[in-house]
Order: C-alpha cells, then sequence, then structure tokens
C-alpha cells in the first residue's frame, strides 16, 4: 500500500481518538492498524469483483441456451468477456482464493449489485467496442479489465455496499484501484498465477504507521504551541481542527524520520489537506509549513540522512 494511504489512516486515526477523548493509546493504535488491514482486505475484495460478474454473464448465457425457443445468439453466445484471460487468472489464483476464504471476502451477499454492475458494464462503450472486434489478445482482455476498474468510482451502487461492507474502507477505494492496476500491468499471457503484492512495500511502513501515530500523539500539545508561533496572525476560530492536526502529523513525520526528505512530507501532507480539510486548508497549511521547518531546521531538529537529505 503507498505511503499517502497509511499517512492517511495514521491521520483519520488521531482524528477519532482525540475527538472521542480517548485515553487508551495502544487500543487506538490496534484501531489504526485494523483498518491498515482492512485496506489490504478491499484489494482482494475488488480484485474479484470481474471474476463475479463473468460468472454471472456466464450463468446468464447458459439460461438463455435453456429457453424452449432459444434464438441463435442464445445457443451461439459471445464468449470473449466470460473467457476473459486476465479474469480466468484472477479466478484460478491461490493468493487470492486463500486470502478471500480466510478472510471470509466475497460477493455472495450481494447479487442485486453484481446484476447492477453486470448491466452498467455492457452498457459502456469499451466493452462493445471489446466484445465486437473479431479478434482477440491477451492485451485486449487486459485493456478491458482495467478500464473496468477505472470506472468502479463511477459506480454508486458499489460505494453504497463496501460502506455497508466495512465503514473503515471509506475513501480507499482510489488508493485500491491503483494497486489493482499495477498488479494488472505486471501480468503476462503464461503465468498461471497472480503475483500478489505485499500489504507493505517494505518492512519500514509498520512502523512508520505506528511511530508517526504515536509521535504525534505523545506530541501533540506541544506542537500544537509550536504551530501557535506561526498562526498568530490567523483568526483562531476559523483554522479547523483537521488543519491542526495535519500539521501536528506533518511535525511528528518532520522530526522523527531522517530518511523521509523533507519535500516529500510536505508535499504529501499538502495534497492530503485539499481532501480532508477545507479549500483554502493547502494553501494555509503550506505557508505554516514552511515556516516550521525553517525554524526547525535551525534548532537542529530536522536532520536528514541518505536519502532524506534536504
Amino acid at each position: 500500500m503507498s505511503r499517502r494511504l497509511l499517512r492517511i489512516k495514521v491521520v483519520k486515526a488521531l482524528f477519532a481518538h482525540l475527538k472521542s477523548g480517548a485515553d487508551n493509546m495502544i487500543a487506538s493504535e490496534k484501531t489504526l492498524m485494523a483498518s491498515v488491514d482492512k485496506a489490504y482486505d478491499l484489494y482482494f475484495q475488488i480484485l474479484t469483483l470481474p471474476v463475479e460478474i463473468a460468472r454471472y454473464a456466464q450463468q446468464r448465457q447458459e439460461l438463455a441456451k435453456q429457453k424452449k425457443l432459444p434464438t441463435f445468439e442464445d445457443l451461439n453466445p459471445n464468449t470473449k468477456f466470460v473467457e476473459n484471460g486476465v479474469i480466468r487468472i484472477i479466478a484460478n489464483s491461490d493468493a487470492v482464493n486463500d486470502h478471500t476464504a480466510a478472510r471470509k471476502l466475497g460477493w455472495t451477499r450481494y447479487p442485486e449489485l453484481i446484476r447492477t454492475l453486470y448491466g452498467q458494464l455492457t452498457e459502456s462503450d469499451y466493452y462493445k467496442e471489446y466484445m465486437q472486434r473479431e479478434e482477440r489478445s491477451f492485451d485486449d482482455d487486459r485493456r478491458l479489465v482495467e478500464d473496468f476498474f477505472k470506472e468502479l468510482q463511477s459506480y454508486e451502487a458499489l460505494d453504497d455496499a463496501l460502506e455497508e461492507m466495512s465503514i473503515l474502507w471509506n475513501d480507499d477505494l482510489p488508493y485500491i484501484v491503483m494497486m489493482i492496476l499495477r498488479t494488472l500491468s505486471n501480468l503476462r499471457p503464461s503465468h498461471t498465477d497472480l503475483k500478489v503484492p505485499p500489504k507493505f512495500k517494505s518492512a519500514e511502513d509498520p512502523e512508520f504507521v505506528k511511530t508517526l501515530f504515536e509521535k504525534t500523539l505523545v506530541n501533540y500539545d506541544s506542537y500544537q504551541d509550536y504551530i501557535e508561533r506561526y498562526t498568530s496572525n490567523w483568526d483562531v476560530e476559523r483554522i479547523v481542527f483537521m488543519d491542526n492536526l495535519i500539521l501536528a502529523t506533518a511535525m511528528a513525520e518532520l522530526i522523527s524520520f531522517p530518511s523521509i526528505p523533507v519535500k516529500v512530507t510536505l508535499d504529501e501532507w499538502i495534497e492530503i489537506s485539499k481532501y480532508y480539510s477545507t479549500p483554502g486548508s493547502s494553501t494555509f497549511i503550506n505557508g505554516v509549513l514552511d515556516k516550521i521547518v525553517e525554524s526547525l531546521t535551525a534548532e537542529g531538529r530536522i536532520r536528514k540522512a541518505g536519502r532524506g537529505l534536504i
């Protein structure tokens, strides 16, 4: 999973902890790591979606053949989609099937959603063009599946179903789709199984999540005092809670992770603020963080090494 998604998980956990008045940091940290686990589950849940839709399409074709007066099309259906090579690899993947079984994932409780998504898929231009093309290739099969995943965020029915399945999946879909697209880009016709990415890109990522959460929470009050030095000209009532939280979390990252470049930290938190705070927050946070970085550097509290050189 991307570091940006992990940062978002951290700031959401901090928001929940501070707003609820919780006093058990360990419990909140466990909830945070559970939300990371659930994001990884979503990767598998979404990855199996075209498999379920293809099975539904195949069932429709089999039922059509059993009509009392089947048409020529009923007896000779276009099987390009149900025999899609990429979907077949996903369906037969031991890694995917083992994880979905172990975590009790799947779409059996949502037949209406599968029907709805099938209908939307078959009405799409990219699907019609795929089905009408006489030749077929593995690249064509992959392109169809990629186009399907790219369109997922526009399907309201899917958003409703995911929200019902887990409140921890809120806002995760765009990042999970990117994970899936990267997975598919490495797929080849000769592959007999899907190379599933690990939950974390590196062994450092779990520690990054926990440390960022803990350092922000433990030092939150002192960070707020520090932030106030550079927001004295602002109307305090207009500085939303999320802005202060993002600034504090960015400070924790700047101070606690020598290997992460300052520019990466600034860019990430400014970008996150565009989606999780007010319209003007990114400009405000950018200006305040610039002053904070200058001051912390002068004080020797920001020390970068290796690839994290400023």
